[in-house]
């Protein structure tokens, strides 16, 4: 069977059976976006979920410092330089990629090819084209004909430095980096050159992050059910958070139990995360979040906290969490700074 892509941006091509039980995963960790039963499966999976799964004493301030500034040192000589012609386009592109993210995705990328037994140089190129696509989305989010924000990470968005016209060629500048830059790495026995770039135009196409963005703005002052929001997040979030991890464990040339778990780690996490954020939109001011707050409520836009309260937001949170953390029972300890990551975003403030 050749399935097609899935809710959570990988690719769904497999001939093995969809799971009847569990994550209904197929047997390579893919989800099937044509199999309606996975979103009952999913929901009555127990809410007690155990795991083995321990961080230990892991210095992620430390580990994220790093990585950070590998991946930053990595964008500097891998996109056009800011006096490359024509220079504004340079610079506006430059403007939002080094404006002090939390470079998350890469790092989930990095810490999942360590998993698996890689290295974090063949997985860099893949880490920094996710932090080029993350960058995008938002200058796009920003504009005045999307979520119209003044503020990105404490400074002023794109648009209102270089102007709109600008501000969308610099998102279309990076997006097409992205592909650029994931094109040097010339695949691994397992997965060749063709399925890794198809990974990440999956994660980023219409039917992932911009079926996300498309559902999100038009889903603006209307009452939502829990399974459109969940819709939302899994695809504008949830995509390429499990996209990152994913092509990390692939540049490690990762076994599918691997990849599986990897898979469910990712899924579970990019829930996770969009629910926080939907969490701290609300209670959290503008200086602490570094972007506007508030904005959700003002757009009329759906939240997890608008639907089912802040309590249970939390707690539906801290259970996909669980979760995420069970999957990495598989790596046996090998898997430290992804745990780390996942607790880290579950309690971060912004």
């Amino acid at each position: 069977m050749r399935g097609i892509a899935s809710p959570v941006g990988v690719l769904a091509r497999t001939h093995a059976p969809v799971a009847k039980a569990g994550l209904n995963l197929p047997r390579d960790g893919k989800f099937l976006i044509s199999s309606p039963r996975f979103w009952h499966v999913e929901a009555r999976m127990s809410l007690n979920s155990r795991s083995n799964f321990s961080i230990g004493a892991f210095d992620l301030q430390g580990y994220l410092a790093q990585r950070t500034a590998a991946v930053d040192r990595a964008l500097h000589s891998l996109l056009p330089p800011a006096n490359a012609k024509p220079a504004t386009i340079h610079k506006a592109m430059r403007y939002s990629i080094f404006a002090g993210g939390k470079r998350l995705r890469p790092a989930l990328c990095l810490a999942a090819a360590e998993a698996c037994g890689g290295d974090i140089e063949q997985a860099m190129p893949l880490a920094c084209a996710l932090e080029c696509i993350h960058t995008y989305s938002l200058i796009h989010d920003d504009l005045p004909a999307m979520d119209n924000d003044d503020l990105r990470r404490g400074k002023p968005t794109n648009h209102k430095v270089f102007g709109e016209g600008i501000a969308i060629l610099a998102g279309d500048g990076l997006l097409t980096e992205a592909f650029a830059i994931a094109a040097r790495c010339e695949g691994w026995p397992r997965y060749p050159h063709r399925e890794i770039i198809r990974e990440l135009a999956e994660a980023a196409g219409s039917r992932q992050l911009i079926a996300g963005q498309v559902a999100d703005l038009e889903g603006e002052g209307r009452k939502l059910s829990a399974a459109q929001l969940k819709y939302i997040h899994e695809r504008k979030t949830s995509a390429l958070l499990c996209c990152s991890v994913r092509l990390g464990g692939m540049s490690a040339n990762a076994s599918a139990a691997q990849l599986r778990a990897l898979t469910q780690f990712g899924y579970h996490v990019g829930l996770a995360f969009q629910i926080i954020d939907d969490i701290l939109d609300v209670t959290q001011t503008s200086e602490q979040l570094g972007k506007t707050a508030g904005k959700d409520t003002a757009a009329e836009k759906a939240t997890y906290p608008s639907i089912v309260g802040l309590e249970k937001s939390r707690a539906i949170a801290a259970r996909l969490t669980r979760r995420a953390f069970r999957a990495l029972d598989f790596f046996k300890g090998r898997a430290a700074a992804l745990g780390a990551l996942a607790e880290y975003l579950l309690k971060r403030d912004k």
